[in-house]
């Protein structure tokens, strides 16, 4: 799957942006994988936190944002928007 320049491939579990591979933790890679099959729709922050973790997980308030602001320095800062008071979204323009 592909947006812009980056192409993830969810058999391998790979990232690349440019045509260079770039390393992802397993919860960057379900978060940027999510974003991506949900291209042009926003994501709240609790639909986000529910696809990442198991049920019962403990999960902290800001996770979501911490991979987000991760993603961003690995993949560009404009790759993600935020939509204010709603959540994220991965351009819909191909």
């Amino acid at each position: 799957m592909r947006c812009g320049a980056v192409a993830l491939d969810p058999r391998l579990a790979k990232v690349t942006r440019n045509g260079a591979p770039v390393k992802l933790t397993s919860h960057e890679f379900r978060v940027l994988s999510y974003l991506m099959h949900q291209r042009g729709r926003v994501v709240s922050q609790g639909e986000l936190t529910e696809h990442i973790y198991a049920q019962g997980a403990d999960r902290d308030s800001n996770t979501v944002e911490v991979f987000i602001a991760r993603l961003r320095r690995k993949l560009g800062a404009s790759f993600i928007e935020t939509v204010r008071g709603l959540g994220y979204r991965i351009g819909a323009e191909p």
